[in-house]
């Protein structure tokens, strides 16, 4: 009884000394600090490692879930849930430790069990994942906020917590960030796969991953865009986790040192190479509305290092630091609610511009100043590492046990919110979770335990990153990426799983550059632009012999891996004949003398190059005995004669067939009768008439009604076939469009420009367009050109895919020639391609568009992108500037300035852009911003016009910033005022050349916006006007006469 009765006093007296020492003083926000005692100088480093051995047990391992393994996001109150990045970075807490105790010799089992408490966290993750594996198929077909993986499970059965409707499950950063710690702890000596099923799941994953850069996810904060409307971004910390995860894992063995051929991970490279250009193309802006975020900081930092590039990772951390960095920690990204005193709990969704209310009093979170010692650390700078750690020391606090607490966030109380506001900075910031009423933010505290283990050097950078993610400057990365071809589709398989292996997507020209060896045999690929596509631009050699010299270019770029590329040139029959020889054999005379656009080339038999090129062993096909192995078809090498000579073909034609015009309309035929469509198909001997009245018949008929040739498509198929080897253009783009053909590569293309801050539109020119903000899949990408874009023109529907291609690949080596546009509409650039073949034609009959062959169409974009020239007029120089939507540099902050001050907003072509919520919702830089100012332009259906609209904005903002104490009272109405701006120069022009008046604008638009009689003089004018005309004076003004 004694013992008992002193059991019970001791517990009573820990009890009273736990409330005495929670006591707040001060503020009532204030909780009491205890004393962190120092430590001795010559303390042991076993004495050391158990002071963290502590820590880690007290404030991470104590929360283990003992069934899964996971971690919870709150380590008090009911309905336990886990957070997959949660619980990655509190098993890489426990696994640094283990890292450090493998110095020592006796570890009283310490380093055992500290790993198996990582092994059993990474091992509860795949347990959760893999009864999703259903979801996993799904996502890798039809990448979906509803088909994703969850990111949150239940503690301890592992089940699914929160349906895709509750929460926002799709974040990619999760899935990254697993396997990215699954290859680093892996390759430190852990086991943690087991078995064939599982290392089929982890290649699954890999293929949801490869995809990153097209899949707009809900990112590390589970919000998505900065509104927190429940829309989706692509997100930079995403994308540059992923591409960390793919170069980390690809040929990786999940069993380590006791693995074999079947355990290794694939990666295809051409997808990592997307991500990795995506990346760099997004940076340093996190996404279309965060203009920056404190998640990159793990994307370029610990533990990823995604970036390659140190100029762009100093801009990226430089605009992180300086925008977010604050005293107790860095705010995630500007206006943001989370947890701020004024955020509504009981809502899932802001509402529009409420994030206005969030500005400046935004949360910080101490974490990141973590990351930054541990940055600090890798890159071998102590000053970093001594400022960040002066930084933290302050705001840490302390459990009742004396170990440290990192708090989740810092606030501003609700009632030092305005004081806070008026002078940001001046109010002081309360804690989250201190740690004594058993709140504790586990991924801090796991982040705590690595980098204090750095810092105190019980452990090396070398430890927690075995695979080198971190690669200083001087040391270029190569990445040695693994892919294939259709042995590929053999890969990932698994039947119990219902996995398929890997989706059909396209092959990459780096991944065709290496050398395979399957079963015994050597496979050599030829890249994908000589496959016999089913669309017509294969038929151009031109084209080819272009998309050859860009191949080489983006290998010579791109090309990271020890040996050298192999390109494989593919020469069929077809691409000799006729006027097609001369343009081939000049690129083979090219290759001959070791220079092909720039790119050095050398040319040998195959035997002797593989010597010096990539060999691949892809002996993971040998998994299976009872499957079917995939064939391969082997070259035949054809020697020529002995004594031949290969000659130019002088004698063959060298011009394709004249373009004959049709002698049938659709309006002249659309009404008439089947049996008279008949008869005129019939007697009809041009195939662009044929192309009518089949397309006629197909619509009412449909594609299996019989004809004299066999079914309509039928029909359809052969005149595509006969156009294109006459290069009839015209007729080859109808039939296309009629048979719905799809151009390869066009859902990556339209990526490409997204990727780089823009927008793409589809539609033919003044008809409704569709607005592509997102990736989107092929099929739908099909189903918006044929739905929107031949409401005008059949052949609209294939000429705009070809612009895409055009656009997709210009914008990604020659970004500058999109500079200023900011909405890519495919249809307002062919009315531009179209105009600029009316100003070549001057009197004579400008050449049609559809009658180009698709190199001559290429060429034309080319030319028509580039920066107008000063000799033409002013009249085709706005036409030709206002197709392509360019605006001057700044233009966008320009707007935001004026709205600034102009209290009711800007209305042009009846559309009215308020100044509140817009003001409120948005930021100066931000992206969004400008694509809604380009939404109200978008209103607008004169290119010519459009540029008079930008113009008038340019001289309202240099009016408005020369004259501070000015600004518009009323709604601004840029119509008004360019009619207004308009009657002024018909004064001076009637005045000044006795001209009447009219309404024809021509003469305006045709006059330079500079000078003494410039458009600008005009547009200022009519601006001061309205502005003095608003100025009214007051009662106290001296220089009022009463």
């Amino acid at each position: 009884m004694a013992g008992a009765a002193g059991l019970v006093a001791e517990v009573s007296w820990k009890v009273l000394e736990r409330r005495a020492r929670t006591k707040r003083s001060g503020s009532v926000y204030e909780p009491l600090k205890s004393i962190d005692l120092p430590r001795p100088d010559d303390e042991t480093l076993w004495a050391k490692l158990d002071h963290h051995y502590r820590i880690v047990k007290s404030t991470l391992l104590r929360y283990q879930s003992p069934t899964t393994g996971l971690f919870p996001t709150k380590t008090c109150g009911d309905n336990p849930k886990a957070k997959i990045q949660d619980s990655l970075y509190c098993a890489a807490g426990a696994w640094a430790l283990a890292l450090a105790y493998r110095r020592i010799d006796d570890d009283k089992g310490r380093t055992h069990e500290l790993e198996h408490s990582a092994i059993k966290c990474m091992r509860g993750i795949l347990y959760c994942y893999m009864r999703q594996a259903d979801k996993v198929q799904q996502f890798k077909q039809d990448p979906r906020p509803t088909t994703c993986l969850h990111s949150v499970f239940s503690l301890h059965t592992g089940d699914e917590y929160l349906s895709y409707e509750e929460y926002g499950h799709l974040q990619i950063n999760a899935v990254s960030l697993y396997l990215l710690y699954l290859v680093e702890m892996i390759s430190s000596g852990l086991q943690i796969i087991y078995n064939t099923d599982e290392v089929s799941f982890i290649q699954n994953l890999v293929f949801c991953v490869e995809r990153v850069y097209r899949v707009p996810d809900f990112g590390i904060w589970e919000r998505g865009s900065k509104y927190n409307n429940g829309s989706t971004e692509l997100h930079s910390s995403s994308i540059g986790l992923a591409k960390a995860a793919l170069e980390a894992i690809n040929g990786f063995n999940l069993f380590g040192n006791q693995g074999c051929s079947w355990s290794v991970i694939f990666v295809d490279l051409d997808a990592h190479n997307r991500n990795r250009q995506t990346l760099c193309s997004l940076l340093p802006r996190e996404s279309r509305s965060h203009n920056t975020d404190a998640a990159l900081l793990p994307c370029i930092s610990y533990p990823a290092f995604a970036l390659d590039d140190e100029v762009l990772f100093g801009q990226t951390l430089d605009k992180v630091v300086r925008k977010l960095k604050g005293k107790y920690g860095f705010k995630r990204f500007l206006r943001d609610g989370y947890r701020t005193s004024l955020e509504d709990p009981n809502r899932r969704y802001y509402r529009p511009a409420e994030i206005k209310l969030f500005d400046g009093i935004e949360c910080e979170f101490p974490i990141f100043f973590l990351y930054m010692m541990i940055d600090g650390v890798f890159r071998g700078n102590p000053k970093q590492v001594k400022e960040y750690q002066d930084l933290l020391t302050p705001v840490l606090h302390h459990t009742t046990d004396g170990y440290p607490v990192v708090p989740k966030y810092y606030y501003v109380p609700a009632d030092f919110v305005e004081l806070e506001k008026r002078k940001p900075g001046s109010q002081k910031r309360f804690p989250s979770n201190c740690g004594r009423d058993g709140k504790l933010f586990l991924w801090g505290q796991a982040l705590y335990v690595i980098a204090k283990l750095l810092v105190d050097e019980l452990i090396s950078p070398k430890d927690i990153d075995p695979v080198q993610r971190y690669v200083p400057l001087q040391n270029q990365r190569n990445v040695s990426m693994r892919f294939s071809n259709q042995a590929y589709f053999h890969l990932g398989v698994n039947e119990k799983l219902g996995l398929s292996g890997r989706p059909d997507r396209p092959i990459g020209c780096l991944g065709t550059s290496k050398i395979y060896r399957i079963l015994g045999k050597t496979v050599v690929c030829y890249p994908i632009i000589f496959d016999l596509s089913d669309f017509y631009m294969s038929q151009d050699v031109l084209l080819l012999i272009d998309d050859i010299k860009n191949a080489l270019q983006f290998i010579k770029q791109y090309w990271k891996m020890h040996g050298r590329p192999l390109f494989l040139v593919l020469i069929r029959e077809d691409n000799i004949r006729g006027s097609r020889f001369n343009p081939i054999l000049d690129m083979l005379a090219a290759f001959k003398k070791g220079m092909v656009g720039g790119v050095k080339v050398h040319c040998d038999r195959l035997q002797t190059l593989i010597s010096g090129a990539v060999v691949e062993q892809l002996d993971f096909l040998r998994i299976c005995d009872t499957e079917e192995l995939p064939e391969f078809k082997s070259f035949e090498e054809l020697e020529l004669p002995k004594h031949s000579k290969v000659k130019r073909q002088s004698s063959a034609s060298s011009a394709p067939e004249l373009e004959q015009q049709p002698d049938v309309t659709i309006t002249e035929w659309r009404n008439q009768p089947t049996h008279k469509i008949l008869q005129k198909l019939n007697d009809c001997n041009c195939l662009a008439s044929e192309a009518i009245l089949l397309g006629i018949l197909l619509k009412r008929e449909g594609p299996s009604f019989i004809t004299k040739e066999g079914t309509v498509s039928d029909h359809i198929e052969r005149i595509y076939r006969k156009a294109g080897s006459k290069k009839l253009w015209s007729a080859v783009r109808h039939a296309a469009s009629l048979l719905s053909k799809v151009v390869d590569s066009l859902a990556p293309s339209i990526t490409n420009v997204l990727v780089q801050g823009k927008q793409v539109t589809l539609g033919a020119f003044g008809h409704e367009e569709e607005v592509i903000s997102n990736p989107l899949s092929p099929r739908v990408i099909k189903n918006i050109i044929y739905y929107k874009c031949n409401t005008h023109d059949e052949r609209e529907a294939v000429i705009q895919q070809e612009l895409v291609i055009h656009i997709g690949w210009i914008i990604s080596n020659n970004p500058e020639l999109f500079s200023g546009m900011l909405k890519i509409r495919i249809g307002w650039i062919i009315h531009a391609m179209e105009y600029e073949l009316q100003i070549r034609g001057g009197d004579k009959a400008a050449k049609d568009l559809y009658q180009l062959s698709p190199s001559e169409v290429k060429q034309l974009l080319l030319d028509v992108l580039q920066p107008q020239q000063s000799g033409r007029c002013w009249l085709n120089r706005r036409k030709i500037e206002g197709s392509l939507n360019r605006t001057p540099k700044g233009f966008y902050d320009r707007v935001w300035q004026i709205l600034e001050r102009t209290p009711n907003g800007i209305i042009v072509a009846g559309k009215h852009l308020p100044q509140q919520p817009t003001l409120s919702d948005m930021t100066m830089y931000e992206m969004n911003f400008s694509l809604l100012v380009e939404d109200i332009l978008g209103n607008i259906d004169e290119p010519k016009y459009r540029q008079i609209i930008v113009e008038l904005l340019m001289v309202v903002s240099v009016v408005l910033e020369r004259n501070p104490e000015l600004e518009f009272q009323d709604k601004v109405d840029l119509d008004k005022l360019v009619k207004e701006a308009f009657h002024e120069f018909q004064k001076d022009e009637s005045r000044l050349k006795e001209v009447e008046k009219q309404d024809d604008m021509t003469s305006f638009y045709n006059t330079p916006p500079l000078g003494k009689r410039g458009t600008c003089s005009y547009l200022t004018k009519v601006v001061m006007n309205l502005l003095l005309e608003e100025v009214k004076p007051s009662n106290d003004d001296p220089c009022r006469v009463s």
